[in-house]
């Protein structure tokens, strides 16, 4: 039967309404806004934004240094070894030998510790051959001359520069170790250290609000009557804002009721009374980023959108060509952002970890806020859905000639929050692709 050129109309409108991901990303971008910065304890900044870049203090090393245990000494002295020379005195690391190494002369040096002047190579302890007649008395950090008859048998020869560290060979002073907008990681605490950052400047983290909506939800310490589940994306989303190191809160759970979502959401951002315009500037939302889960579908229940169209929010899309995600809505009331995620939870946990957390990263002046991108070869065949990117979850492994492999995971859909549980990484199909196991595919890690 013909399609009437109403239907072909409203089908045109339905395909129209539908972005791309990649143009969710762009208004995501223009919409967000710097949340500010912070002072935090080094010990606490694991996961922060800097908001600062880090700069050497001073050179490192600040002085030339031992690589190894041996001895010190002028590499022209070892040219005919092997070689006797007199021990002059030790140097060790907090405690360097003052006194200059002249011919014939050598220092015992530990690794780390400061090369005394004259010396310009260190031979390592395995290729000498100590002797001393009487035995010598231990030698003490910095001193000077010892028994004349102690002496070291340099067995091979040593070239000039030979296990030292030059000054600044690592950094020089004045260097950029790590740039403002970099995430602390917990490897580059010891750098920050290094340089006398026992405080560290970071940005604010984001305050977000997360509401659950659904007269069938209920808390998750209560036991589902009959047609309830428990309240599970809110659990979930907290994690997962905390894991991009934002101050989450949960509110208390919203029925499918519209007045009552309406006024929930104006409390979120700060307004005194479910009305207003897109016009009114909110200066200090009580929730930077309001996170609402459910109800942003087509059905006879689902009013976040109108809700939000009714307190004045400006909606910037509300869907996205993305499987599963597509009812993803993003919207602004004065300065919240507005989040409504579908209320199937895998849905909702891509849809976080694709939009949410780019806006929260974002908010932080991270430099790279996207997901980690990658490819891996397909233990299995995927298939997109016909005018929708797919993003499905994957685990990762290698085989035994060192390629990634990205194995599906056997779930049933966007309800199917046991078989996501597992997944390491998105396997990006894009809209009408196909790929057959042993083909390289783009994954996105989590």
């Amino acid at each position: 039967m013909l399609k009437s050129s109403a239907d072909k109309s409203q089908k045109k409108q339905f395909t129209i309404s539908m972005i791309r991901i990649s143009e969710a990303f762009k208004i995501i971008k223009r919409e967000t806004f710097s949340v500010g910065s912070e002072k935090v304890d080094l010990g606490k900044s694991v996961g922060r934004v800097l908001a600062e870049d880090i700069v050497a203090d001073s050179d490192l090393p600040p002085f030339e240094r031992s690589q190894m245990d041996g001895f010190a000494v002028r590499a022209e002295d070892t040219r005919n070894a092997p070689v006797k020379l007199k021990i002059i005195g030790e140097s060790v690391a907090g405690k360097g030998f003052d006194a200059a190494v002249e011919s014939g002369e050598a220092v015992r040096i530990m690794t780390g510790a400061r090369l005394p002047k004259g010396a310009n190579a260190v031979q390592k302890v395995e290729l000498t051959s100590e002797k001393a007649v009487p035995p010598v008395p231990p030698f003490q950090p910095g001193t000077g001359v010892t028994d004349a008859k102690s002496n070291i048998t340099i067995l091979e020869p040593v070239v000039k520069g030979k296990f030292i560290v030059t000054k600044g060979f690592e950094v020089k002073q004045g260097e950029t170790i790590f740039s403002k907008g970099e995430i602390i990681t917990a490897n580059m605490i010891a750098s920050l250290a290094a340089f006398g950052y026992f405080e560290v400047k970071v940005s604010r983290q984001p305050s977000v609000a997360i509401l659950p909506t659904g007269s069938e939800i209920v808390d998750v310490r209560e036991t589902p009557g009959k047609d309830q589940i428990r309240n599970s994306n809110s659990i979930m989303l907290k994690a997962l804002c905390e894991k991009t190191r934002c101050r989450a809160e949960l509110l208390p759970i919203a029925d499918d009721n519209l007045q009552a979502l309406k006024t929930v959401i104006s409390k979120a951002a700060g307004l005194a009374h479910p009305a207003g315009s897109t016009k009114s500037k909110i200066r200090n939302p009580k929730s930077e980023i309001l996170i609402i889960t459910g109800g942003v579908s087509v059905g006879k229940y689902d009013f976040t959108k109108a809700a939000l169209r009714e307190v004045g929010a400006e909606i910037f899309f509300e869907q996205v060509r993305l499987k599963p995600g597509k009812p993803t809505v993003f919207a602004k009331l004065g300065d919240t952002l507005i989040f409504g995620l579908p209320g199937n939870p895998v849905s909702a946990s891509v849809t976080f970890y694709l939009f949410v957390r780019k806006a929260i990263l974002e908010m932080q002046k991270a430099l790279d806020t996207d997901l980690k991108q990658g490819y891996a070869i397909l233990a299995s065949q995927v298939k997109a859905a016909k005018e929708r990117d797919t993003y499905l979850p994957a685990k990762l492994e290698t085989d035994d000639r060192a390629r990634l492999i990205a194995t599906p995971l056997n779930w049933h859909g966007s309800s199917d929050f046991i078989g996501f549980a597992r997944s390491e990484a998105l396997i990006v199909v894009p809209t009408n692709k196909s790929f057959d196991k042993g083909e390289v595919v783009e994954i996105a890690y989590l």
